[in-house]
């Protein structure tokens, strides 16, 4: 039976004025949240069905789907996306399982581990501008390290390869630069997953006559697979939307052999000022990464369901 009366009224009044209170409190960290984050997204969103371009004279027009239409017949794009999921598949495969045989390593009770592990994440703390530098120097036609060892080594031409500008190699160069540049991340996060498996089954595993592989398949692996997923599921993410270290190492090139879909909508937006079109690649490219993620969350949720029956 409801209550009601005077105590009602109160305790509704005072709800309210807590509930109000709340809004108060939050709302320092909410409007910036909005200014910065929601406004330019839909601001974004809204640039996508327009005919926005920098320089024009006349009114910006509303043109509706027009801009995904025209994506559709792009080659050029459907050249950038096929490039970019070879880059993100190529980083993030091989990242993944070197970065797990690294966390491996440094999980094990070794002389000296702490300096091993504080060498391994430096990459992740260079910036990706200064990484791309850093690589470009590497991969120097002529006073590039990688070309000076293969010289010394007899392997290389004395003129030198240029890794970068060459169609042949320019893809597989930045993409040894992508898996060098995100395996500390991989590393440590795997890593921490490592840590939580406990010491006891390995060695309740090996008083069985359990070997290492068989131990890693049955312990271990189990053990780090949500996080492995997890953290492979993310890089491929990031790596497909990467744009500061290609930007840096080939500016897209040569050609568009490392043109990716994040380089490509920044040409059309800033060096030839199709601010609409450019929107509607963002936007589309939301779209690719949103239902990634249902299908990735779909599965887990459903691994999990069928874990807990």
């Amino acid at each position: 039976m409801a209550v009601r009366g005077p105590a009602h009224r109160s305790a509704r009044r005072s709800a309210h004025l807590s509930a109000r209170g709340t809004w108060f409190l939050v709302a320092p960290a909410l409007i910036p949240i909005l200014v910065l984050s929601v406004g330019p997204l839909l601001y974004g969103i809204g640039l996508a069905f327009t005919d926005a371009q920098s320089g024009r004279t006349e009114a910006t027009r509303w043109v509706g789907l027009l801009n995904f239409s025209d994506l559709l017949q792009d080659t050029l794009f459907w050249d950038s996306f096929r490039v970019g999921l070879v880059w993100a598949v190529g980083v993030t495969v091989p990242q993944f399982f070197l970065a797990l045989g690294l966390a491996l390593l440094l999980g094990q009770d070794l002389r000296m581990r702490w300096l091993a592990r504080a060498l391994a994440i430096i990459p992740w703390a260079m910036p990706e501008v200064v990484v791309g530098i850093m690589w470009r120097l590497v991969y120097h036609p002529d006073a590039g390290v990688l070309n000076e060892t293969l010289r010394s080594l007899g392997l290389g031409p004395d003129e030198g390869v240029d890794w970068l500008s060459g169609t042949a190699t320019a893809l597989l160069a930045v993409v040894v630069v992508g898996i060098w540049a995100g395996m500390p991340q991989t590393t440590v996060t795997l890593l921490a997953g490592l840590q939580n498996v406990p010491r006891e089954l390995h060695e309740a595993a090996a008083m069985d006559g359990a070997g290492a592989w068989r131990r890693f398949r049955t312990v271990t692996w189990p053990a780090i697979k949500p996080v492995a997923l997890a953290i492979s599921a993310l890089n491929f993410i990031w790596n497909f939307n990467s744009f500061a270290l290609v930007f840096v190492l080939t500016d897209g090139g040569p050609g568009g052999r490392t043109r990716l879909p994040m380089l490509f909508a920044y040409e059309e937006a800033f060096r030839y000022g199709q601010f609409g079109y450019a929107a509607a690649m963002g936007l589309a490219m939301v779209a690719v990464i949103a239902i990634l993620l249902a299908v990735y969350l779909s599965r887990r949720l459903r691994g999990e369901g069928e874990e807990d029956r």
